[in-house]
């Protein structure tokens, strides 16, 4: 297979760049973001002439609602082209498990998300993977990073905790599961009471009353969600709205999607979430501020993560072709884009060569605390990157 597809990308002048993507299912609205950001890159990069004398054609793989059967229908589909030089994805599986495919076929493969999956996968011997890339640093800012900024916010008298008890629930997945179960551990070892852990099935919710009427009785000061679909977390949000408690809301995820402020409007202003990898619009980071503009003119609206990230990647694996000249040369590309250092819409993107993901630090990938005030994102955390003060929730008392 590597020799049929170098051959073909030889004879070439374009080349193939393949989109992981869930373009239709419950997280459409991401797929269709991912879709969106890689195609200005491309359209970018053929309007300028393209690089190393060859142009790009974006090719979707629709990989519906990331089941393993789909996502490796559509993976097999663009492996399978002999023209395609490199594969990108927001996210494709749960599991990242498609990275073993990746390596076997020697392909390109860019992923912005599960990167504790992807260091599981990589890590035992980076060597074999010198193709595949995070442009998400270690998860583990997810797990331990709430607990300290919550209890900053009350030190600076920002936000009154009327105890320390936390409810979560997650959606059984390993990303948002995974993350639930570091932040159980980070809030126990800090000495908070967590009052429930509940899981609820992947895929669309339909009721989290159940979930909520325990809140209710438990009063806690800190409600955490961890699935990541924007519809859901959308439900989520009325149905706590419905009969608020006294407590803080943070959502993993979801509100970063514009859809979640369209489908929420008002409601949602107080919601606080995270992101590692998300777009560091601020003063100190011009490259946001240019791709957001590119992002609106082509599209009509801002882009969430995943519009910013693949537009990105497509950037960085055009560099790295640049340097290495023939797309056919993808383990050489791959190691390129490992020994690359990039300012982005991110922040700055290298990799650490251990477990192939982004380094995280203020001065790479920052994780970064946002709180949704009046429709927009106010970004109150790290200090050094702060453009809004955090507002304690109209329904805290």
């Amino acid at each position: 297979m590597g020799l049929l597809a170098s051959a073909g990308l030889a004879a070439a002048d374009v080349v193939k760049i393949g989109v992981l993507a869930p373009v239709s299912g419950p997280q459409a609205a991401d797929g269709q973001e991912m879709v969106n950001g890689a195609q200005l890159a491309v359209d970018e990069l053929n309007a300028a002439g393209g690089v190393a004398g060859h142009t790009f054609e974006l090719v979707v793989g629709d990989v519906v609602d990331g089941a393993a059967d789909k996502v490796t229908t559509a993976a097999e589909r663009l492996l399978g082209d002999r023209d395609m030089g490199a594969i990108m994805t927001g996210y494709a599986s749960g599991s990242n498990f498609e990275i073993e495919l990746m390596a076997e076929m020697e392909m390109v493969y860019i992923v912005s998300a599960n990167s504790g999956q992807t260091e599981d996968i990589i890590s035992p011997d980076p060597a074999a993977f010198p193709t595949v890339w995070s442009m998400t640093p270690s998860y583990s800012g997810y797990n331990t990073g709430i607990v300290p900024v919550i209890e900053g916010l009350a030190d600076e008298g920002s936000l009154r905790l009327p105890n320390r008890k936390v409810a979560l629930i997650a959606s059984d997945n390993p990303y948002s599961k995974g993350i639930a179960d570091g932040m159980v551990e980070a809030f126990e070892s800090a000495g908070w009471e967590v009052v429930t852990n509940d899981l609820v099935p992947f895929g669309e919710i339909n009721d989290w009353r159940g979930f909520l009427g325990t809140v209710r009785d438990a009063e806690p000061a800190v409600i955490i969600n961890t699935d990541y679909v924007s519809s859901n977390a959308a439900l989520f949000v009325s149905q706590f709205n419905e009969n608020p408690t006294n407590s803080l809301v943070f959502i993993q995820y979801a509100p970063s999607v514009p859809e979640f402020i369209e489908l929420t409007k008002e409601q949602s202003s107080g919601i606080v979430y995270n992101l590692l990898g998300g777009i560091l619009n601020t003063p100190t980071n011009p490259r946001a501020a240019e791709v957001i503009a590119k992002y609106r003119d082509a599209y009509g609206g801002e882009p969430g993560t995943y519009g910013a990230a693949l537009y990105e990647q497509v950037h960085i694996y055009a560099t790295a072709l640049g340097k290495v000249g023939d797309p056919a040369e993808r383990i050489a590309i791959g190691e390129a884009i490992g020994a690359s250092s990039t300012q982005t819409a991110m922040g700055m993107v290298s990799f650490d060569p251990e477990t192939h993901l982004a380094v995280q630090s203020n001065e790479g990938i920052p994780l970064q605390f946002y709180q949704i005030q009046d429709g927009e994102h106010a970004l109150f955390y790290p200090p050094v990157y702060a453009t809004d003060a955090f507002v304690e929730p109209r329904w805290m008392k």
